[in-house]
């Protein structure tokens, strides 16, 4: 069946609100952690996930930091107005360009209580800074913002981390406090630009991946920067009237080389973005492969793709020949990066083309990321249900600062 004809109603379930993490455990790698291989339920510690990966095991992580993506402004009679900045406004900015803009910035923002802003400007002044926003645009699902500041020589990133807050998740129903900062944070993050953490690395501690390392796993970073629209509930009854976030991805060379030098052992991504990332250049690779003189813009992956291109049944030699496509056109083209949007449905139907298992936490009902862990373990209802009830019976704890899982495909 097309996942266009999914009902969501399919995929949802009771989460009490008391089963919410709303505060992380005092030492990451604490987390309770689920694995599933097989049919077979067991349970584990993430600080003991090395003895639950096989030797010489690629795992890839998503190297995106968070930022302080909530800014509060006051109007003049003293309310509170919330911006809360999503991306660059404009085309062909990319995040990393986008957060060292100096002077003045036009960015894509959601505002918090949007009527009660009157004058043209609003203002937000500091020790040593002064920062200016002004509506330029308001569009469907957002306004376009033109921050300015003082001193232009500070970069948007330096203005954020000077006045921003956490933008942590609505459903921890509680304001960020300092410890977010950190703890919203993966130890491996360094590209700026995401709005939301990419949680299923908060459980990673410089001593797991140590003791990965002991075992042989090899390491490779992609960047997504999440966005808002992580969180954009399906409201739509079926899958076909959902429309799926598009996204950046940015992938080197390097890294497009060590996934091919380890399609024959074991591919285990870190998270959703980094599974929908890896998969979504399989199918970059396919497109290149059949029109080696395609654009960028052709490359990218539309939310259907993957069940509308004709490719062979999931098979390593595949994978193989199409991210040497892929390799080979970014050659051509004089890229040492690839940085092309997707938006790849992940749900019931796909079958998985480069990774063997995905380490996740677990999400919220009725989402398309619920959707996607259907369609790594098995096209069969039954088996996500199956996790979930366990995790609820065995006091897992969920969502964002909640526990996780290693969850292996169906052979």
């Amino acid at each position: 069946m097309h996942p266009k004809n999914l009902l969501i109603s399919d995929f949802t379930y009771q989460l009490p609100e008391e089963r919410i993490a709303r505060y992380p455990l005092a030492e990451r790698d604490l987390s309770k952690l689920l694995i599933y291989k097989n049919g077979e339920i067991k349970e584990d510690i993430y600080r003991r996930l090395d003895e639950h990966i096989p030797q010489n095991a690629l795992l890839v992580f998503n190297n995106t930091r968070v930022i302080p993506a909530r800014l509060f402004f006051k109007n003049a009679t003293g309310a509170k107005i919330e911006i809360f900045c999503l991306d660059p406004a404009g085309n062909n900015i990319d995040m990393a360009t986008a957060m060292l803009q100096t002077g003045s910035a036009q960015w894509n923002c959601l505002i918090g209580k949007a009527n009660k802003w009157k004058e043209r400007q609003l203002h937000l002044a500091g020790a040593d800074f002064n920062l200016t926003a002004e509506i330029i645009e308001k569009r469907a699902d957002c306004f376009v913002i033109e921050f300015s500041w003082q001193p232009e020589t500070l970069s948007f990133a330096e203005v954020l981390d000077k006045t921003g807050m956490m933008p942590i998740p609505p459903y921890l129903r509680r304001d960020p406090e300092q410890l977010d900062a950190q703890r919203y944070q993966t130890v491996y993050a360094v590209q700026k630009g995401s709005v939301a953490a990419p949680t299923a690395g908060l459980h990673f501690t410089e001593d797991v991946m140590a003791r990965l390392k002991t075992k042989g796993a090899e390491f490779a970073y992609v960047t997504l920067h999440v966005g808002a629209g992580t969180f954009k509930p399906v409201k739509a009854e079926r899958m076909e009237g959902h429309e799926m976030h598009a996204e950046l991805i940015d992938v080197d060379v390097a890294t497009i080389q060590k996934i091919i030098c380890s399609l024959h052992q074991n591919v285990i991504a870190v998270g959703t973005t980094s599974l929908r990332t890896i998969e979504s250049l399989f199918w970059m690779g396919l497109k290149a492969q059949q029109n080696p003189t395609a654009t960028l813009p052709q490359l990218e992956i539309k939310q259907w793709d993957a069940y509308e291109i004709t490719a062979g049944k999931p098979d390593k030699q595949e994978a193989l020949k199409y991210l040497e496509a892929l390799l080979s056109w970014m050659q051509k083209s004089g890229l040492s990066r690839l940085i092309c949007k997707t938006q790849i449905m992940i749900a019931p139907g796909y079958q998985l083309r480069i990774a063997d298992a995905i380490i996740t936490n677990f999400h919220q009902p009725a989402s398309t990321l619920l959707l996607l862990v259907a369609a790594v373990i098995g096209n069969d209802t039954e088996d996500w249900k199956k996790i979930y009830a366990y995790a609820m019976d065995h006091q897992f704890r969920f969502l964002s600062y909640g526990d996780g899982s290693l969850l292996w495909a169906k052979k």
